[in-house]
Order: structure tokens, then C-alpha cells, then sequence
């Protein structure tokens, strides 16, 4: 972790803009899925200087059908939209539609596009139903009088958790802001996706880079959650700190909308967590049994003895 300064520093001194076959968000042979229940197809190309041919006749492609660019046509005097687009969906069925129509329909064949597309319009539901699991578990443990292990109340000796939350908070700041502020840049990356950070400008690098990050340290602080407890234990623990994450990602994503609110913010959460984890390593006893560092009296982790 020591290193991640100059290794951000590294990528986005070395990082560079798009190329310029990656300016335009799609060309002729790119291959897309329709995300819409239908999208009607006119038959008849369309022609200068003439009205949209009501008459010509009309095909239907349905959700999940693959298309792909055969064509594109410009007709400046269209008071709609002066780009048409030509799709195909197989040699039997293709069509003309306005520019417009068509990039309201479609998501990039492609996972990375895919995921972002269905992350963006389905994390509320995927956050309420890991929270409506995870709450019920928790409110358990509290009951049954077993002092559960929860983040931020009663931790486990390890810094990756911390480490987590805070490059989760940077990664949502970064996140909303491209979206808000750069917002071409981000429809550029969702059209031509790559979980390469090289090549991108230097904003989405460092995003990328974060991204990347996020990942290694989401599988060490399972590692060390397994290590440090038993499986049960270990599952509530990381359920809780999932939560965290979920709050985490909901407030700087909003807080973005307000440079300097979220400026404040973020120092205040890092400076909380970091004194909380210093102050929380402390060891304060010793297993009785196998000499390992506790921080609580109980069960040792470890051996299983019993400390009182």
C-alpha cells in the first residue's frame, strides 16, 4: 500500500487520450444489444429532401436481440434527427432509425459495458436486498448476546478494512464526478470499454487504477477475516462491512455534487478512520494458551482457549 502514490503517479504520467478511431461512439460493423423491449425498424432508406416515409413498411427487434451498424446516412433538412442509422439483426431483418431512437435502445456487446449498464440502473435494488440479508444476521448476534464482530465497533486487528473504505470513498468521488462533470468522457469509456488504464485520459486512469486496487484489497480483507475468525463470524463481519460500503458509496456519490462539501468530508472520513484504527491495533492481551495478541477477552481465535 506504501507504493499506490507512485504507482497512480506512474500510470498517469504514462496514460494518454484517446485515440482518434475511439472519438466517435460507434461505427459501421459495431455490435450492440437491444435493452429496450422492442425498437421498430424503418425498411425503406430514407432520402433527402423527403418526408419520413410513414407507409414504408415497419420491423420490430425485441429485447436481448443482437444488432449490429450496416449503415449510417446523413439527411441534414431531418427536423427529428439528422443522423439515420442502419441495424441488422440477421440477413431477413434490418432497418433504418433515427440516431437518437437507436442510442436510447442499445448497450455495447461488450461485459464491461454490459455491467456498467446494469449496475447503473439496478444498484439500488441489489443494495437494499444485501442490507434486508445482512440486517437480520447482525440483529442476531446482538440478541443472542454473543458480541458479534462488526466493523467499526468491534473490529478485527487489520488494516485492510480500512484501507477499503477509504479507496472506495476516493473511487465514488471519482466516479460521480466524471458523470458529472466530464460526462463525454465517460460515454466515450462506455463505448469503447478496457480494464487497461494505459491509454485513457488521465482521470479515468486513475479511476481504473482504483478500480483495480479496490479488487486486491476486497480479497485480502476476506483472507484476513477467515484467517482472524471463525467461518461464521467471518461471514457476519464482512456482511457488516459490506454495509459500511454500501453507506459509504450512497454519501460520496451524492457528496460529489459539491466539490467542496466533498472535499471536507472525505478528509473528515479519512482522518476518522485512520485514528480509529490506530487507536483500535493497540493489543491489550495476551492468550493465556498460545501467547498470540488479543484486543479482547474471550475466545482466543487462534486456539479456541478461553481468556477471562
Amino acid at each position: 500500500m506504501k507504493h499506490l502514490p507512485l504507482l497512480l503517479l506512474s500510470l498517469l504520467l504514462a496514460s494518454c487520450y484517446y485515440s482518434d478511431k475511439d472519438t466517435t461512439l460507434y461505427a459501421v460493423g459495431d455490435n450492440f444489444i437491444l435493452a429496450v423491449d422492442s425498437l421498430t425498424l424503418q425498411s425503406n432508406r430514407p432520402l433527402h429532401n423527403m418526408p419520413v416515409d410513414t407507409l414504408s413498411e415497419q420491423l420490430c427487434v425485441y429485447k436481448d436481440d443482437p444488432l449490429v451498424v450496416a449503415e449510417m446516412l446523413v439527411i441534414p433538412e431531418d427536423s427529428v434527427d439528422s443522423i439515420w442509422v442502419k441495424l441488422a439483426h440477421d440477413q431477413y431483418t434490418m432497418g433504418w432509425t433515427h440516431q437518437r431512437d437507436f442510442l436510447e435502445s442499445i448497450v455495447p456487446d461488450d461485459p464491461i459495458s454490459q455491467f456498467i449498464h446494469l449496475f447503473s440502473m439496478r444498484h439500488p435494488w441489489l443494495f437494499a436486498i444485501l442490507i434486508v440479508l445482512s440486517l437480520p444476521a447482525l440483529l442476531w448476534q446482538i440478541l443472542s448476546r454473543r458480541k458479534p464482530h462488526v466493523f467499526f465497533l468491534r473490529d478485527i486487528p487489520s488494516p485492510y478494512p480500512t484501507f477499503l473504505l477509504i479507496v472506495l470513498a476516493a473511487s465514488a468521488l471519482l466516479y460521480a464526478g466524471i458523470q458529472h462533470y466530464v460526462p463525454d468522457t465517460w460515454v466515450l469509456y462506455y463505448y469503447h470499454p478496457t480494464l487497461n488504464p494505459f491509454g485513457l485520459p488521465p482521470v479515468l486512469s486513475i479511476f481504473l487504477c482504483s478500480v483495480w486496487v479496490l479488487f486486491v484489497l476486497l480479497i485480502t480483507t476476506a483472507d484476513e477475516a477467515f484467517r482472524l475468525l471463525p467461518t461464521a463470524e467471518a461471514v457476519l463481519y464482512l456482511l457488516s462491512l459490506l454495509g459500511c460500503c454500501i453507506t459509504c458509496y450512497l454519501l460520496f456519490t451524492l457528496a460529489a455534487l459539491s466539490p467542496a462539501v466533498s472535499y471536507i468530508l472525505f478528509a473528515a472520513f479519512v482522518i476518522v478512520l485512520v485514528v480509529r484504527y490506530v487507536r483500535c491495533s493497540r493489543v491489550k492481551y495476551l492468550c493465556g494458551s498460545c501467547g498470540e495478541r488479543l484486543h479482547n477477552l474471550g475466545k482466543c481465535p487462534h486456539c479456541g482457549a478461553e481468556n477471562r
